[in-house]
């Protein structure tokens, strides 16, 4: 099977221009209602900084998901049912006729507190992740469900992000893969063990400095944690889903 990708750079420097924009634009309303939030929380609470990358992705399910297939998106209508927890809302959720096809979620993580907010990434995707697959066994998510289940981060490209930190531990030693390692590598380690785990079907990293609002410029750090990786087996998924209600 052949999956092609429309425009897929052309819409992936449009979907990094807008994060950027979008953040600058929330920061300045903040300060002009003379509402300062601690840190850099006024760039953050606009909400919508990712919403490119949705559309991105809602692009590639209206090609290759069956007829009839919904896209939620709307914060109402995101909300799956949990195990360890009565619910838990993501960013888009793809359903064909009361049966789960795939639930995604969408982050970011930018300075100056890469430490604090890279620890809360880490929890918050291995906490979702677990509570998903254990209600998916469950048959929360509709008879003979199997969804796709994607986590994508933003990661800040600067100096606080990729420089290397040391790893320490109290009683026991650390895995020699963190060790000297910057943020920015422990995500895409994340990234990859968590597909290894198979607690999420793809998971992806871009990183991409503040500087890109005009420019669109990003990096992948490897190719099994690749966006374009990501929406290529979700198309591969859904197409499959496709044939075989043929």
């Amino acid at each position: 099977m052949t999956i092609k990708l429309n425009r897929y750079e052309e819409l992936l420097k449009t979907a990094v221009c807008a994060f950027w924009s979008g953040r600058t634009q929330a920061a300045s309303k903040q300060e002009l209602s003379l509402k300062r939030d601690q840190g850099n929380r006024g760039a953050v609470t606009g909400g919508k900084n990712l919403d490119g990358f949705r559309d991105l992705i809602a692009g590639v399910v209206k090609k290759f998901a069956p007829a009839g297939t919904e896209i939620y998106q709307n914060k109402a209508l995101v909300t799956l049912p949990g195990y360890f927890r009565p619910t838990k809302q993501w960013d888009l959720l793809v359903i064909h006729k009361g049966r789960l096809l795939a639930a995604l979620e969408l982050k970011s993580l930018c300075g100056p507190s890469f430490g604090n907010n890279a620890n809360n990434r880490c929890e918050e995707a291995l906490g979702s992740a677990l509570d998903f697959r254990k209600a998916q066994s469950e048959g929360a998510f509709g008879k003979g469900a199997t969804p796709f289940l994607g986590y994508f981060i933003l990661v800040e490209d600067a100096s606080g992000s990729a420089s290397k930190v040391t790893a320490k531990s109290s009683h026991f030693p650390t895995d020699l893969v963190f060790q000297e390692s910057s943020y920015q590598q422990r995500i895409r380690i994340l990234c990859e063990r968590m597909m290894e785990q198979q607690l999420y079907s793809s998971a992806a990293l871009l990183t991409s400095p503040k500087k890109a609002s005009t420019s669109g410029a990003s990096k992948t750090l490897s190719s099994p944690s690749s966006l374009k990786l990501l929406l290529t087996r979700l198309a591969g998924h859904l197409a499959a889903e496709s044939a075989g209600m043929d």
